[in-house]
């Protein structure tokens, strides 16, 4: 083997913004090739690590991996913990609770067993690697549901249990720790005791002070807008600093119970610092997970044998479907849900990070068969990140609890044209919601066999009710151009800018009323109002669907409906895309497109007819 000198090293500099463009890349490309991220950032991070050796974060960044994976763990966990409000769980709080309760302990002496008669591991070990093992992994977590598109519950128990057991596991890990410290030193039981509980309780008295007073401060006006995520950062690194002095590993509770007071402390500024926290995560998890895979060394797992595969055997078909199955048992969560969650189980950096740590200790304390922590909590990682990550979608379709493989179209307000355009992408067998605060606007939609939602889709009842999981573009459609501008707004970030769309307003030309391009939505297709568009319903327009083929292809179409207003493109495994005017669209056969017609072109074998009159 090669000898690394000091002129090998890579600059710190340069290894960050390799991290960095590995991480964000590895995310962009996974979008693009609809793959999982955290596989290709794994793959990435162990190519330019053990197999290349370009990149080896103990020499290039030397004494600060520690501190900053540490670092980047607790903002995850406090992002995570902003996420947790008590209203979004609603049907699925009691199955979190008996995750949390039941699952935990049940968790920890499963995954004891596993090492034990798994791996192999004296009791000392796989007592204290089982602790560790309750953290499911929410840098992992995330990062799935993100491409899975599950369903709300199944969704929520899984993140919940993820962000709120993380800590947990490691505080585990550290009471295992101090009693096999009380039986092999001279430790006094008393005094693991007291530091324990001192310290568990600090961190919670800590983590809600932190998050009330922080909360108060906002609504109060003490901290200016421009500097709440500035103080919110600092006082969160000071939290985690403060309270792991304490008691190693307590940080990380204390800056969840953080996030979760923030969360429900139903904050003006809450969205906006949510979001940014998002972003940040997202750049965080994609470094962690480099710096992890980067930091493989091939020669420590060496020392595994066939017993690691047993463990993770073990771990993955037997400990892990048995923790979740029992805890939910009479919880009234259907089953489909339970098999779900039970062989879910990814875990993540926090696992590697935390078993490497008491790894190093316990064999400081004579324990040889410690040294097999840290390449079995990497190889569980590695074989969960991958398995979940090709599994998870796949198996919750299996199961039902996905989205639709169609993604379809949210339209909000009903009107006689925007039901007519339901109708045409019903007809098109795209998933099509219409949604409308008014409850008698619905009727006709309700009458064609639309799926409707009586309510205002920002409210908390939409948020419970309807599962957006299953719609990818929306369209703000109603008569009020502020509330289009607001929704759009509003729900650009969970749709994605480019897939939102509203009905063009009735005042657009004066500069007075011209509103910021990062308000609102992209013009719907036919650059008409909402009363215009009305206007045209009533003049015999009509949406029509057109199947193009190599004898008539789009530009056929295009030189015989002139007159035509193109609105959406259908491609041939069923993806609409909705159409802006002048737009260049690229027809091929099999592809469908939905154009509005004058009453003056012929009919056609797919002809939407208006709905009858109520």
């Amino acid at each position: 083997m090669a000898v690394e000198t000091a002129a090998d090293a890579m600059a710190p500099v340069m290894a960050f913004a390799l991290v960095g463009a590995l991480g964000v890349g590895s995310q962009w490309a996974a979008w693009r090739l609809r793959m999982p991220a955290i596989v290709l950032m794994l793959f990435a991070g162990i190519i330019v690590g053990p197999v290349l050796g370009v990149f080896n974060p103990a020499r290039d960044i030397g004494p600060l991996m520690g501190p900053i994976i540490s670092i980047a763990v607790a903002i995850i966990l406090f992002e995570g913990g902003l996420t947790l409000n008590f209203h979004s769980l609603q049907d699925a709080v009691k199955g979190v609770r008996r995750l949390v309760f039941i699952g935990a302990p049940l968790g920890w002496l499963t995954s004891t067993l596993a090492l034990r008669y798994g791996a192999g591991l004296s009791w000392e070990s796989a007592t204290v690697f089982g602790g560790i093992m309750i953290v499911t992994g929410p840098t992992v977590i995330a990062p799935l549901l993100r491409t899975a598109r599950l369903s709300r519950r199944p969704a929520a128990l899984l993140q919940w249990e993820a962000i709120i057991n993380d800590p947990i596991g490691a505080l585990a890990a550290v009471l295992a720790f101090e009693v096999v410290l009380v039986l092999n030193t001279t430790t006094t039981v008393g005094y693991a005791v007291s530091d324990l509980l001192i310290g568990i309780g600090f961190a919670t008295a800590l983590g809600w002070a932190a998050g009330y007073g922080l909360a108060k401060s906002f609504k109060r006006g003490w901290v200016p807008e421009f500097m709440k995520v500035p103080v919110l950062f600092s006082l969160l690194l000071a939290i985690f600093a403060v309270s792991d002095n304490v008691l190693h590993e307590s940080g990380l509770l204390a800056v969840t119970i953080m996030g979760i007071v923030i969360a429900n402390s139903n904050l003006p500024s809450y969205e906006e610092l949510r979001r940014f926290k998002e972003h940040a995560t997202v750049l965080l998890v994609s470094g962690v997970f480099i710096l992890l895979a980067a930091s493989l060394d091939f020669g420590a797992l060496q020392k595994l044998d066939i017993r690691a595969g047993l463990f993770v055997a073990i771990v993955i078909l037997v400990a892990r479907p048995f923790t979740v199955l029992i805890s939910l048992l009479g919880s009234g969560i259907p089953f489909r849900e339970q098999l779900l969650v039970a062989f879910t189980g990814p875990r993540g950096v926090v696992l590697v990070a935390v078993a490497g740590l008491f790894g190093e200790r316990l064999l400081a304390l004579g324990f040889e068969d410690a040294a097999l922590i840290a390449p079995l909590a990497f190889v569980l990682v590695a074989v969960t990140v991958v398995l979940h990550g090709f599994t998870l979608a796949p198996f919750a379709r299996f199961l039902g609890l996905t989205g639709a493989d169609t993604p379809g179209v949210v339209i909000i307000g009903g009107s006689p044209w925007t039901t007519r355009f339901a109708e045409a992408l019903k007809k098109a067998e795209i998933p099509v919601l219409m949604t409308d605060p008014n409850f008698g606007n619905l009727r006709p939609a309700r009458t064609a066999g639309i799926e409707t939602f009586s309510g205002d889709i920002l409210s908390e009842a939409a948020e419970q009710r309807v599962e957006l999981v299953s719609y990818a573009t929306l369209v703000a459609a109603t008569s009020n151009d502020a509330y289009n501008t607001l929704v759009a707004t509003d729900l650009a970030p969970e749709f994605g800018r480019d897939n939102v769309f509203q009905v063009m307003r009735e005042k657009t030309e004066s500069a007075r009323h011209q509103l910021p391009r990062t308000l609102g939505g992209r013009k719907f297709g036919p650059e008409e109002t909402h009363a215009g568009m009305n206007r045209l319903m009533a003049e015999g327009w009509t949406f029509r669907i057109t199947r193009l083929t190599e004898e008539f292809t789009f530009e056929q179409w295009r030189a015989t409906r002139d007159q035509s207003k193109l609105v959406a493109r259908i491609s041939a495994a069923g993806e609409i895309k909705l159409i802006r005017k002048d737009e260049d669209v690229k027809g091929a056969p099999e592809v469908r497109i939905i154009a509005l017609r004058p009453p003056s072109d012929e009919p056609e074998d797919s002809n939407i007819q208006p709905p009858a009159a109520t």
